[in-house]
């Protein structure tokens, strides 16, 4: 498979503050990377490194050619994203701009694209709709729509599952899963229970990052990767909650 970007030996951080220290890393052509550790490790700044938004401070991050214009991005979603009064299939067309070098007017094109990710994402008839009217997990559909509009080689996912409600959860997940036949996903998730069943691997990262090329992970393998979050899995698997980690 091809590689679609790779870290070599890279620092990263914020003014002289190093978040990611010597990171060695790739994603590959139809990964779907779950990417856990406890909060300040550096999760959201793996995916800031990546969109471009900082720069590492020393070490390699090459793209293939093809990535360049191909990343889509769904951020943390709060309770504010909800008070824009924009309609559905504006924040959705939104999204093509990533793709366009310059700003221009909407085609028939890309209004059609939109249309047919509203229809794909089971919004249809919500084409006028304010996200002041929709539920968390509408506008969950909403903000990915506009993500995965280009059709990206690569999707990052901050915390995807936070603004999801119990209705939407199990669709939301599934359609990752669908997704994730054209594209690459790596996603950001606290709760290991509900995303071991979709990823594929993990990237554990507390300042360090340690690949598990395998989407079965345990206790003792978190604690060796340095990563203090707990574990914990439903059905016949008893709960399991890590000892504490300095």
């Amino acid at each position: 498979m091809a590689v679609l970007l790779e870290m070599r030996s890279l620092n990263a951080g914020y003014d002289d503050k190093i978040v990611l220290e010597d990171i060695n890393f790739s994603v590959s052509e139809n990964d779907f990377i779950g990417v856990i550790g406890p909060n300040g490790g550096g999760k959201t700044t793996l995916l800031r490194l990546i969109l471009g938004l900082i720069k590492p401070f020393n070490g390699k991050l090459e793209y293939d050619s093809s990535l360049f214009g191909s990343i889509g991005y769904l951020p943390q979603i709060s309770t504010g994203d909800a008070q824009y009064p924009v309609t559905v299939t504006d924040v959705i067309l939104s999204g093509m701009m990533i793709s366009k070098k310059i700003i221009s007017r909407m085609s028939s094109t890309d209004r059609k694209r939109a249309q047919e990710i509203i229809e794909e994402l089971g919004l249809g008839g919500m084409e006028k709709a304010s996200l002041t009217e929709l539920s968390g997990g509408q506008i969950q559909r909403v903000l990915l729509g506009r993500a995965i509009i280009g059709n990206p080689r690569l999707l990052l996912l901050d915390e995807p599952g936070n603004f999801v409600d119990s209705t939407f959860e199990k669709d939301f997940y599934e359609k990752l899963k669908e997704l994730n036949g054209r594209m690459s996903i790596l996603m950001v998730s606290h709760d290991i229970g509900i995303i071991s069943s979709h990823v594929r691997s993990y990237a554990c990262v507390n300042r360090k990052l340690h690949y598990h090329p395998s989407s079965e992970i345990t206790n003792e393998q978190l604690l060796a990767y340095g990563c203090p979050i707990q574990l914990i899995t439903h059905g016949v698997v008893p709960h399991t909650v890590l000892k504490s980690h300095a």
